[in-house]
């Protein structure tokens, strides 16, 4: 019976080829968009899922009132884990983590590598794999570093031959290879090359016991049957209890929701990415639908066709399950060849799909639940795309329709209706979004940043820098290569440091204000192209104090409250900085953000960055190469590199430039199935009215009547589609921008816009056929022989 049913089925394809093309190109292209778009998905849902113990992994945030707002934070004290582990029974292990980055020299080779200063603990708790080495004892020793497979083949040429070999590190440290690690799955949140012990840390001077310094990932493994409101109430008041920060509580977060669920708001959870991640899932399943409807819609337009065909088999006794398992295998053989030249087109897009999406996206085709998985989606695919058609055509009565009764069009043309009216309602409303999110991206791209990011450059202070900074400076300014030049304690697209301990005449002794940090020396304004909208710049070769001197921004003056803040004292335990200027507000962290309190300290702080301006009389190239000379007389053992601040700001729109760019994707693919089976239903209906249109014809009725008459049905349709698809569209981006403090207004521009592309896509989709049909030789549609 299976072989009966597809060989007729085939031979039905066969039979009517364009029908049969449109509908396989319909279900290849949805299938094909929902595959990417779930692998995506599935990359998402399972970051840091294949630990082993990620039932009792947890991070560790904080929880105080800034602002008059309760804040949540995931960076801790040095010290957390390490009181943890000794104080709280419920705690089977606990590690940290904090970023660094070294000059990595083997031989002939010196590379600058990020890595991680952690534990013992972090290789136990986590499940990363060792290609090499024994892991009970990877990091025991003092002098013992981890490398990733990536990094050890940089540097050795492979894993066997890095095990067991020196490395120096920062030109004075010796550390011995003891494991080498299986290179990072992409779907993690630790990024590093190697991993070195926190004792270095401590020998370096870079470790602290303050528990006022919140700068470390701290994570904790629960003992097993310690249930997370348990652990939660136990460590709450640990940092209470071991300093004066008397409202700051600790909380976990467990594993499972460090990806999608990192999002807080007055110190409750939000979500967080789960939003774009449900977002999508929700494309996939209506590019699917849409794909589905295609056929639906085709197959039932086709019904009077095969009427008789189900009469004629009715009469000769099969039974209505029968009709349907033939019907449903015909789909399913559709769904079929949509399905492997579906896996074909996601297999040729992957590569550019996964640089969309900044992701390494891969079939797994080794995995048996892989093909299980790619089976099932095409089964389900054949069984929703043929239901509609199989119930519906297996219910045609025979008396009916050998008698010539049966009118297929009149019984079914309300629910083409409703299906053509969901297919172009999910089109309009995709591209509603679309635009709105492109609006959103472009605001804050054109936000001003406050600064001038053209030609602005910096460098990391490594090595030798900073002793040699003044004779490098002197140089820099010489050679012409720069036009200005100044030390900072981060770039100018970022903030590292932030305090909540300022204190100045007039504030309320029980407000807790945070601010964000910057550290500077002289020319900081000039250099980076800040407004001085009040006093004036930093100044140490003029004013010898300035050593403790303070800039404020707007928003910090207007927070302190200050009338006239130039002279004001400000304190920060025992170091009292005077303000000698105030600054415009500028951009330091996401564009999309309100721009946070900020006080820039004078050069008596620590450096990491130096920026400089390049001259624009010359060539970037002639500058970069004269600076790379000057850097490499200063500091020989380290390789010179650069980042341009315009492309590093840029960097802050990355992820909604993916969103942007992937809904714009999808949405024009929603749009473009959504009219291929409008062309194949108007088609279809030009050519069942081909008598009706000649009969018209030869009464006088006009091309553009005629045409008129086949397109305003489906008009209508794409009218109703705008009218349902305009307030579901509004509703979804007014709750997606309320992620954005900074935002646009909905426009009804973007409404009336997506109205009008809306009808044009389908009138010209539609308008090809119905002229077609308009312009056709009567003669030919009424001769009968």
């Amino acid at each position: 019976m299976l072989k009966n049913y597809l060989k007729i089925a085939w031979r039905n394809l066969i039979k009517n080829k364009a029908f049969t093309f449109i509908n396989i190109a319909g279900l290849t292209i949805g299938m094909a968009s929902a595959a990417l778009i779930l692998l995506w998905v599935q990359n998402e849902v399972s970051y840091d899922q294949f630990h082993e113990k990620k039932d009792r992994l947890y991070t560790m945030y904080n929880r105080a009132v800034f602002d008059g707002n309760l804040w949540s934070w995931n960076t801790t004290p040095k010290i957390m884990a390490k009181t943890l582990k000794a104080d709280y029974p419920q705690i089977e292990d606990a590690t940290h983590t904090t970023e660094c980055t070294f000059l990595f020299t083997v031989g002939d080779k010196k590379l600058m590598e990020r890595g991680y200063f952690t534990d013992q603990g972090f290789i136990n708790m986590f499940s990363f794999p060792l290609a090499m080495g024994e892991r009970k004892k990877a990091l025991v020793d003092n002098s013992s570093i981890i490398l990733t497979e990536k990094l050890a083949k940089k540097l050795y040429g492979s894993n066997e031959a890095a095990m067991g070999k020196t490395v120096k590190i920062d030109s004075n440290a010796n550390f011995t290879v003891s494991a080498v690690m299986k290179d990072l799955p992409n779907n993690t949140r630790f990024k590093f090359g190697y991993l070195l012990p926190w004792s270095y840390m401590k020998k370096i001077g870079w470790d602290d016991e303050y528990w006022g310094n919140n700068s470390v990932q701290t994570y904790a493994l629960l003992k097993k049957g310690v249930s997370l409101a348990t652990a939660n109430a136990r460590i709450k008041n640990i940092t209470k209890s071991h300093s004066d920060q008397k409202d700051t509580e600790v909380f976990l977060h467990p594993a499972s929701k460090w990806r999608l669920y990192s999002q807080f708001e007055n110190g409750v959870n939000v979500g967080g990415r789960i939003g774009t991640v449900r977002l999508f899932a929700i494309i996939a399943g209506l590019i699917l639908l849409i794909a589905c409807i295609n056929f639906m819609n085709l197959s039932t337009a086709r019904s009077e066709k095969r009427a008789k065909e189900v009469g004629i088999r009715k009469v000769a006794g099969a039974p209505r399950g029968l009709l349907i398992g033939q019907f449903l295998a015909e789909s399913i053989l559709i769904a079929l060849f949509g399905g492997i030249l579906a896996l074909l087109i996601v297999q040729l897009s992957l590569s550019g799909f996964s640089q969309l999406t900044g992701k390494e996206l891969v079939l797994p085709y080794a995995s048996v639940d892989f093909w299980i998985l790619f089976i099932g989606f095409i089964l389900l695919t054949g069984v929703i795309a043929g239901s509609y058609p199989a119930f519906y055509l297996s219910s045609f009565k025979p008396i009916k329709v050998l008698k010539g009764t049966f009118k297929a069009a009149n019984a079914l043309v309300a629910p083409r209706k409703v299906l053509v009216i969901i297919q172009f309602t999910t089109a309009i409303a995709l591209i509603i979004c679309t635009i709105i999110i492109k609006s959103q991206l472009q605001y804050g791209q054109n936000r001003d940043t406050g600064y001038k990011k053209d030609n602005l450059v910096y460098s990391y202070m490594n090595g030798d820098m900073g002793k040699h900074y003044n004779a490098i400076r002197s140089e820099m300014v010489a050679s012409g290569a720069i036009t200005g030049i100044t030390k900072t304690s981060a770039p100018i697209t970022e903030g590292w440091s932030d305090s909540w301990g300022y204190s100045w005449p007039g504030k309320d002794p029980n407000a807790r204000l945070d601010f964000n940090v910057f550290n500077v020396d002289g020319d900081f304004t000039k250099t980076v192209g800040l407004k001085i909208v009040d006093g004036r710049d930093i100044d140490i070769v003029k004013y010898p104090t300035d050593s403790l001197a303070m800039l404020l921004n707007q928003a910090a003056v207007k927070i302190m409250g200050f009338k006239n803040p130039v002279g004001q004292i400000i304190n920060n335990g025992d170091t009292k900085w005077h303000v000698v200027g105030v600054v415009k507000d500028f951009i330091l962290q996401s564009p999309y953000e309100p721009v946070h309190p900020m006080v820039i300290q004078g050069p008596s702080s620590w450096f990491n960055i130096v920026h400089y301006k390049l001259n624009p009389a010359r060539s970037t190239a002639a500058n970069l190469k004269n600076i790379e000379q000057i850097f490499k007389k200063y500091n020989p053992d380290y390789p010179f590199e650069y980042t341009f601040v315009d492309e590093d700001y840029a960097k802050k729109f990355a992820e909604e430039q993916r969103v942007g760019t992937l809904a714009t994707l999808f949405a024009g693919l929603t749009v473009f199935i959504s009219c291929l089976g409008l062309f194949g239903l108007a088609t279809y209906m030009a050519q069942n009215r081909i008598k009706e249109i000649g009969v018209r014809k030869v009464l006088g009725a006009s091309v553009a009547r005629i045409t008129r008459l086949l397109s305003i049905d489906f008009l209508k349709l794409v009218i109703i589609s705008f009218i349902v698809a305009a307030p579901l569209a509004w509703w979804g981006m007014t709750e997606w921008l309320k992620s954005y403090t900074y935002r646009i207004d909905i426009s009804i521009w973007v409404f009336i816009g997506a109205g009008v592309i809306s009808v044009f896509i389908a009138m010209a989709t539609i308008s090809y056929q119905a002229i077609k049909a308009a312009i056709a030789n009567p003669v030919k549609s009424l001769r009968s022989e």
